[in-house]
């Protein structure tokens, strides 16, 4: 039987999402619980790759199992995962759903805190700067949807197919003291929120103008972009079946 697990993370003490050698990660600690409480070998599929230090308050993946898994079963989960990981919910599926490839949109959030809190300091990227231009950012971020080829802000050495993304929704808000970037699409390339942060951020204090914007991402090119900002600032907040 499969079944969709709906998880939330904090991703301050992982190597990202996926398994990789030699260091932690979050499917390999939900991989080793499952397996510690089913006692038998499975393999949880994500519904994207999130990266070193990125934080996830809804993720999805699927897995297979012979067992009925009930809802007593996201308890004993919980027991043996650390403290940092939360199964929220446990659904049996069709046996063809697919938690990455059914997915038809992704929703992250950026989070920037103006000032100092030391209760965030694993949850936002703090900057002292408060002369930001949240228009012009706003500006800005309009013109990503006049594009679908985003480039500009992937990773140089990844291997897609495509560089093409939908963008369906990329605002500021400034809550409280909190500058937080929302942004929603079909896909997103490898490091394109960050990139496209720290961009629009350029903007935001005018080391580049709102034409500038728009001519990174026609030239295609990551190094005309702006710099990555810290992953600890990300996160994915919504996964659209």
């Amino acid at each position: 039987m499969r079944y969709f697990i709906e998880l939330s993370y904090k991703g301050t003490n992982y190597h990202g999402w996926q398994i990789q050698p030699e260091v932690n990660t979050v499917q390999e600690e939900i991989t080793k619980a499952f397996e510690t409480i089913l006692q038998e070998k499975i393999q949880i599929v994500g519904a994207g790759r999130t990266d070193a230090g990125v934080h996830a308050s809804q993720m999805f993946a699927h897995v297979d199992t012979l067992k009925a898994l009930t809802h007593e079963y996201i308890h004993k989960l919980n027991t043996v995962l650390p403290n940092d990981i939360v199964i929220k919910s446990i659904k049996e599926v069709l046996e063809n759903k697919h938690a990455r490839f059914d997915a038809i949109s992704r929703s992250y959030e950026y989070r920037i805190l103006i000032g100092r809190d030391p209760f965030l300091l694993e949850t936002t990227w703090q900057i002292h700067q408060k002369k930001i231009q949240l228009e012009k950012m706003n500006e800005a971020a309009e013109i990503l949807f006049q594009y679908q080829d985003f480039e500009s802000f992937s990773k140089v050495k990844t291997d897609v197919k495509t560089f093409n993304c939908t963008i369906m929704e990329a605002v500021w808000k400034l809550e409280g003291n909190q500058l937080i970037f929302y942004i929603k699409a079909n896909r997103f390339l490898r490091n394109m929120v960050r990139a496209i942060v720290g961009t629009l951020l350029d903007v935001g204090l005018e080391k580049k103008s709102v034409d500038d914007f728009r001519n990174i991402i026609e030239s295609k090119k990551r190094s005309e972009a702006g710099l990555s900002v810290p992953a600890k600032g990300l996160f994915l907040t919504e996964v659209t079946y």
